[in-house]
């Protein structure tokens, strides 16, 4: 096993300059000062390129060549060895002056964006996003010529491995298929019950980041290893043993940054509960977005917009902020975070308008990487789609195309996993809570630990030991699929007794 040993030591070097990217990642989105921007981007570049010398270099070739042909390995090192040759394969597929063209451009169109976003001007993002578009394409062909696939199936393979176009669209389809007639009904019975009430007053950002810290514990965040703070767009990031949440707040709703919090605390705990055996090496990975996306919506959308968490959380919200009367009853509370509104904001979005967002997204970024949709068009196109999926007029780019991050930072293929992500969270808590009934009453008391534990077995503990539907089928019975899904959003939303 000595060429597969020589392989973990290369993988364990890439994983702590991975390591150390993403701590300069978070660093430029939270706490950098604009005018060192060009400087960081040369930093990450530098960075992505040694890494990228390092992962293509003959020495790792002949490597895995040679570990292929060893024996002993078990069934950890099998899988590891795996994903080393898949990782290999997207590096080798790609020239390292593209690798550091692309980086170099996304860090310019992030920070054009920054202030894009700020003006609602999307002619100051467009010719950044051109180049960042230009390069994302060139690497889609390079690493699609490689793998058999199309261009947008490699950049998506890349999210989320093993996932095609082909899985996702009839999908999706079922989703355009369904989800109008449920909005309808849904909206049709809130209606029938009369507007919730709202939750009136200040809400200063101290009381709400020590709420959400409060919520972070109860889920399980270790402290010891990560740390909240705040940027434009939240994400989770950082390092291996250093995960990195971030929210933003508003001083006029305290609702949205509690949840955002408790989203991203999803994605950490995933991170947290990686095979520690397994650090720095490829199968300790989470595997894909689409599974990362399902454990932070779990989380948010499952557990905690639940009636049981709903009980336990209310009163906490009326301590914070000093509330009283029926709108902070644990009732109103539920019906506030189940509240079912077509919105221009994607990370502000119920959960049946949710994937219309999405559909979007993915719709215009395969024709954007097919050549199908120019830049220059992408706010129209932006606009009509919002009318046609949402029934809503948009007035400024800040509210239209400029409200995401993705394709600014060079993320082509990242949005569907989104909703893949969607229906693995309710797949997967479905046969959580039926394998320990007791999740959903201990979520009314606070406590975690019953759901914490079996994701950690069946999802966080396994890295990438096992395929995605593998996964799947493993933990819930089944490959991953949208049947829960809307079972799940029939159920609390459009039921005449909803409440889950």
């Amino acid at each position: 096993m000595q060429a597969y040993r020589s392989l973990a030591t290369t993988f364990s070097r890439l994983g702590a300059i991975e390591d150390a990217s993403g701590i300069l990642g978070w660093d430029m989105q939270t706490l950098m000062p604009d005018g060192a921007s060009e400087m960081r981007g040369d930093q990450l570049a530098t960075l992505s390129v040694l890494a990228h010398e390092i992962l293509t270099s003959q020495k790792t070739a002949d490597a895995l060549a040679q570990a292929e042909d060893e024996t002993g390995l078990g069934e950890w090192e099998q899988a590891n060895l795996r994903e080393m040759r898949r990782t290999y394969i997207h590096a080798s597929a790609v020239p390292g002056d593209l690798v550091e063209a692309s980086s170099k451009a996304s860090t310019r169109s992030e920070m054009a964006w920054r202030e894009a976003r700020k003006q609602g001007d999307f002619a100051m993002l467009a010719p950044h996003l051109a180049e960042t578009l230009r390069l994302q394409r060139q690497i889609g062909e390079a690493k699609g010529a490689v793998l058999g696939l199309s261009p947008y199936d490699a950049l998506l393979d890349g999210y989320d491995p093993g996932m095609r176009q082909a899985r996702i669209d009839p999908l999706f389809a079922l989703l355009r298929a369904t989800l109008p007639d449920l909005l309808g009904r849904a909206q049709a019975r809130q209606a029938a019950r009369g507007p919730a009430l709202p939750l009136l007053g200040r809400f200063p950002i101290e009381s709400q980041k020590d709420l959400g810290l409060t919520l972070m514990r109860a889920a399980g965040f270790d402290f010891e290893r990560g740390r909240l703070d705040v940027s434009l767009h939240p994400f989770c990031g950082g390092a291996t043993d250093d995960v990195r949440i971030t929210t933003r707040y508003d001083e006029a709703d305290a609702t949205r940054a509690l949840m955002g919090v408790m989203h991203e605390t999803g994605h950490a705990l995933y991170e947290q509960g990686r095979p520690a055996a397994w650090r720095h090496q490829p199968v300790s990975q989470a595997r894909g977005m689409s599974l990362h996306e399902s454990q932070s919506l779990l989380i948010e959308m499952q557990a905690c917009r639940s009636r049981e968490f709903v009980e336990f959380l209310a009163p906490r919200l009326r301590e914070a902020f000093g509330g009283e009367g029926p709108a902070w009853e644990a009732d109103n509370v539920h019906r506030l975070y189940t509240r079912v509104e077509p919105g221009f904001i994607r990370v502000d979005a119920d959960e049946v308008t949710y994937p219309a967002h999405i559909l979007l997204r993915y719709e215009l970024e395969t024709a954007m990487i097919a050549g199908d949709l120019a830049v220059a068009d992408l706010p129209g196109a932006f606009n009509d789609g919002v009318s046609r999926l949402l029934g809503l007029t948009v007035t400024n780019d800040r509210e239209g195309c400029l409200q995401d991050i993705h394709w600014p930072g060079g993320s082509f293929g990242y949005f569907p996993t989104y909703t893949l992500g969607a229906m693995g969270a309710a797949q997967l808590f479905a046969a959580a809570c039926a394998a320990l009934p007791a999740i959903r009453p201990a979520l009314a008391q606070g406590d975690f630990s019953a759901l914490r534990g079996w994701l950690r077995e069946n999802v966080h503990a396994k890295g990438s030991l096992l395929q995605t539907d593998e996964l799947f089928v493993a933990a819930t019975g089944k490959p991953l699929g949208a049947e829960d899904f809307l079972a799940h959003l029939e159920r609390r939303y459009a039921a005449d007794a909803a409440v889950s």
